[in-house]
């Protein structure tokens, strides 16, 4: 009886480990795969569907404002501008603005970012950067036509990334919460 016991206890253990979460897509897969690929650089920031890593930090959407702030103004150098934007749905959003990069706080939760950012140091995970052809955009896998905005003609990456073209050419890119006037 004791054996029957403990074989279901471990059959309930195992069954209890499985993910029973969502499978990403293949075209999310990509994005997480090719931020994984990039080497570390003390001097980068990666933009990923679900957060950013800043050098050698990685952080999340939920993280703290404080620390996601303080580590890409480490890798982009000097303070940011504070912006605040409080007619967008869902309350408040507050962004530091490094330049190109903005980087997006709800009630000092980190919520989303968007680049205007050509430089060296900021990079998206995938093949899709600002400055990125159209033709570009419209071969990476999972791309998506949303249909033209007040910002150009935009479209998603995989559900997770989303973007805007003008003049043939890629002018923004973001995930997460945004507080866009369409």
């Amino acid at each position: 009886m004791e054996m029957r016991v403990l074989a279901l206890g471990l059959a309930v253990l195992a069954l209890s480990a499985c993910d029973s979460g969502t499978v990403p897509s293949p075209a999310d897969r990509q994005y997480s795969e090719a931020a994984a690929d990039l080497e570390f650089d003390e001097n980068l920031i990666i933009l990923r569907p679900d957060g950013l890593t800043a050098g050698p930090e990685a952080f999340y959407f939920a993280a703290g404002q404080s620390e996601v702030e303080a580590a890409v103004a480490r890798v982009m150098g000097g303070k940011p501008e504070m912006i605040v934007a409080n007619q967008c749905s869902g309350g408040p959003l507050e962004s530091a603005s490094f330049s190109g990069l903005s980087v997006h706080f709800r009630g000092g939760i980190f919520v989303g970012w968007s680049t205007r950012d050509d430089s060296e140091q900021v990079r998206v995970a995938g093949d899709v950067q600002f400055g990125s052809s159209r033709e570009t955009a419209k071969a990476a896998l999972g791309y998506s036509p949303i249909g033209e905005t007040s910002i150009g003609e935009e479209f998603a990456l995989g559900g997770e990334i989303g973007g805007a073209i003008v003049d043939d050419t890629v002018v923004v890119l973001y995930a997460g919460a945004q507080c866009i006037s369409r």
